[in-house]
């Protein structure tokens, strides 16, 4: 795949559609592409976070350990970014995420993905909007999950 063809994929990815072409192109070649066969982690829950993903193209499942074992919080499709909240918080990875399919990716280091961050601010809103929004969705899954079990 061209340079070219990974930052129009790049482009997909809501957070990065307003940066122009050849600051995607630099974000491709600065990332490791890397393909996962379904069922490979991309990440593990506690380990320490050192890169973001974003999904180019199959799915993934996002899973939490629990006392019962591992449950599974949420699917990402492609044009998605996952492992951020690690980088972001510079605390550990809060969850597992797993190939549910073969899995394209590209993997940016947590000194591009915070260079890209602070050389564009637009993108930082962004993901606070998309982390608020994962939040809420979350709460009102527990809400209701708990409401059910009373």
């Amino acid at each position: 795949m061209f340079l070219r063809d990974e930052a129009e994929m790049l482009r997909r990815v809501p957070i990065f559609s307003k940066i122009d072409a050849a600051k995607l192109k630099l974000l491709a070649f600065a990332s490791d592409r890397n393909i996962y066969t379904a069922g490979t982690a991309l990440c593990h829950q506690g380990d320490r976070g050192d890169a973001a993903f974003v999904i180019l193209s199959g799915n993934a499942e996002v899973y939490v350990h629990t006392p019962a074992g591992d449950m599974k919080v949420a699917d990402v499709q492609p044009n998605s970014i996952v492992g951020e909240i690690a980088i972001l918080c510079d605390t550990a990875r809060t969850a597992t995420v797993r190939a549910a399919t073969e899995v394209e990716a590209l993997r940016i280091s947590k000194e591009t993905f915070l260079k890209l961050v602070s050389d564009f601010p637009n993108i930082g809103v962004g993901m606070m909007r998309g982390l608020a929004s994962r939040l809420a969705q979350t709460t009102s899954e527990l809400t209701s999950t708990l409401s059910t079990e009373v």
